[in-house]
């Protein structure tokens, strides 16, 4: 199926997103939003709200929420709190779905290349986020690919 997928990177303090072209082929970064933990319970979070106006802005026909398997394969507190928030999004996005994928190292892999580019210290924190979202996209998309 084509159409643009979005990618999220789902962290403790912000959260990554990035896109892909309509032909599923290649993710580039969009936006690093702050998480919003004090909205209350039955309120859609500021961050959310901002990922179903991404949805919609881009006609979003798929988001690909990150989902931090520990090196052993395990889910530990990371995965179960991703896997919260894609169930929660996905409330809110609906009838749009949500995907997990395996991000392992995602963040590590997108520290990294930003590193090898000469982005360092507060210049790469604040980029991270969206690098690792492209990671988690990209290899999504490049798995896809390899099914069909």
């Amino acid at each position: 199926m084509t159409g643009v997928r979005l990618g999220v990177d789902v962290g403790q303090v912000r959260v990554g997103v990035a896109r892909s072209d309509p032909h599923g082929v290649l993710a580039t970064p969009v936006a690093t939003l702050a998480r919003d933990l004090a909205a209350a319970p039955e309120a859609v979070p500021a961050d959310m709200a901002e990922l179903s106006r991404l949805v919609s802005e881009f006609e979003a026909v798929e988001v690909v929420v990150g989902l931090p398997v520990n090196l052993a394969g395990r889910h530990g507190p990371a995965a179960i709190h991703a896997k919260a928030y894609a169930q929660r999004l996905a409330d809110v996005i609906a009838p749009v779905p949500v995907a997990l994928s395996d991000e392992r190292m995602s963040t590590v892999v997108a520290s990294r290349r930003l590193s090898e580019r000469g982005v360092r210290g507060k210049r790469q924190r604040a980029v991270v986020d969206q690098a690792a979202a492209v990671e988690i996209l990209q290899s999504w998309l490049d798995a896809q690919r390899r099914r069909t």
